[in-house]
């Protein structure tokens, strides 16, 4: 290009041209993840189904603007870790690192005087407390407010009647707990064009100021300032945002599952053409589909479709917040057994503190079987091997477990990140359903800040949208066409020079 410019007026107009287009596609909102562990050691399941169970308790109780969240971290499922992000809160704003949570929907973080909260933690980072009267936009949600009514939130919602303070209480599984009230403040928002930072608007938003915290949620292992809840309810931020135009009304995430880690939430839909959709679960608290069966090597497996059924708390449950993945005893025994009888009788298979391990010095692409779980509208979720298996270390040898865990007592499928890696999702909030496809998340990807009609189980047509690190495909074949006449140009003037 730098040849060209050289040339003169004509390639001028190339170059106005090209940054018209470039301006026509768009941008896009992204909010960067991080996976934090420690290096130094591996953990076994049992300790991540411990983590879990914590996570699962909480679970369980409980078009608009270019926004970008400051991304960066790592993934790695054998390793104790959780998700989080920074956000900017108060006036002036103030740095806070918060778990992401697809599984509630209140952002809250610690604030001044809180009884519980620690001051460190094993992620390295700098905890912060919120405190309200230090920032010039605070103001504390009354009892009176809408927020306040019972169901808006949660159940846990109540009123502080001497000071008239909106307040929310979260027992989770474990035991553990937080407690507080609700402020309202800003939030800074890093708006992006074009690949660029382009300005730092503020939004106002509602969000839970904790006071006390008990049990996992004080661990330095977990510590970070808060959780970030990506629910549907009222109260989300992604609600909150996008209600009043600030951001579209779906949400989007791409973990990256190799060794380099990292990984990527955007607010707005990351547009592939091999995306397919299948409806969320009508009035469920959690991003709850409709599993129909499973299939190992190409074999629908014989388990009852009640299993399945998606009453009663029951159904698959999508929760990027869950390492491992969980299915209820019956579909899990039908699920090992077909597992086993595929592979070659030179793995040995045994069982290790009631996991299903393997021990193989072969590649497991070559010797495990793909597995698919079938959802309503003809939507498959295609495994590998490495989406169902985990390395753990058991003395020197190096062996292949069985990630998914057996519930006993418990309907419900959870598929957490084991699952969720390599492959974009797409909740898309006002269509009231999710989609996914296999993906590079180490690539860059385009996204769409327009909510757009897609029925189920077929693929997402791309639209016109921005692009996180290289620009749409369709925009490189305008601009290769465009440098081409502007190259048969100036061959065309030195001929009659």
């Amino acid at each position: 290009m730098a040849a060209i410019v050289r040339i003169g007026a004509l390639v001028a107009v190339a170059v106005v041209l090209i940054h018209a287009a470039t301006v026509s596609y768009g941008f896009s909102a992204k909010l960067t993840l991080e996976r934090a562990f420690p290096t130094n050691h591996g953990v076994e399941m049992v300790h991540l189904r411990g983590r879990d169970r914590a996570r699962h308790g909480r679970m369980l109780q409980s078009s608009g603007g270019v926004i970008d969240f400051l991304l960066s971290g790592t993934y790695e499922p054998y390793y104790l870790g959780l998700y989080y992000t920074k956000v900017q809160l108060g006036n002036p704003p103030k740095d806070f690192y918060v778990q992401i949570d697809t599984g509630s929907n209140i952002l809250w973080v610690c604030c001044n005087s809180c009884i519980g909260c620690s001051e460190t933690g094993a992620l390295q980072v700098e905890l912060n407390v919120f405190d309200p009267g230090n920032s010039s936009t605070a103001s504390l949600v009354s009892c009176s407010d809408k927020i306040c009514t019972p169901g808006v939130v949660s159940s846990d919602s109540s009123c502080f009647g001497q000071t008239n303070q909106c307040a929310f209480a979260l027992q989770y599984g474990d035991g553990s707990e937080t407690s507080g009230y609700f402020v309202i403040d800003k939030m800074r928002l890093n708006v992006v064009g074009n690949g660029h930072d382009t300005s730092n608007p503020s939004a106002s938003v509602v969000f839970g100021c904790s006071t006390s915290q008990t049990g996992d949620l004080t661990k330095s292992d977990k510590t970070v300032d808060g959780i970030f809840g990506f629910g549907q309810r009222d109260l989300s931020v992604i609600s909150q945002l996008s209600s009043r135009g600030l951001a579209p009304k779906v949400f989007s995430h791409c973990l990256n599952g190799d060794d380099s880690g990292g990984g990527i939430l955007v607010l707005g839909e990351i547009l592939d053409p091999n995306v397919v959709y299948t409806p969320l679960v009508p009035s469920q608290s959690h991003y709850n589909l409709n599993l129909q069966s499973i299939s190992v090597n190409g074999q629908v497996l014989p388990i009852n479709p009640a299993l399945f059924a998606t009453a009663s708390g029951q159904g698959a449950i999508i929760d990027s917040g869950t390492t491992l993945a969980y299915l209820a005893e019956e579909a899990y025994d039908i699920f090992i057994v077909a597992i086993t009888n595929t592979i070659s009788k030179s793995t040995q298979s045994f069982n290790f503190k009631g996991n299903q391990c393997y021990l193989t010095s072969s590649s497991i692409s070559d010797i495990f079987p793909q597995a698919s779980f079938n959802f309503a509208g003809g939507a498959s979720l295609l495994l590998r091997p490495q989406d169902y298996l985990i390395q753990q270390f058991i003395g020197d040898n190096v062996v292949w477990c069985v990630g998914f865990q057996k519930i006993q007592g418990q309907g419900a499928t959870i598929l957490g990140d084991l699952v969720l890696k390599d492959k974009i999702f797409v909740y898309d909030l006002a269509n009231q359903q999710i989609g996914w496809t296999n993906f590079n998340c180490a690539m860059s990807i385009n996204v769409s800040t327009t909510t757009r009609t897609s029925k189920s189980g077929l693929k997402a047509q791309v639209s016109d949208g921005g692009s996180v690190g290289n620009q749409p495909d369709r925009l490189v074949l305008h601009l290769s066409i465009l440098v081409f006449f502007v190259h048969l140009s100036i061959f065309t003037s030195f001929l009659n020079s």
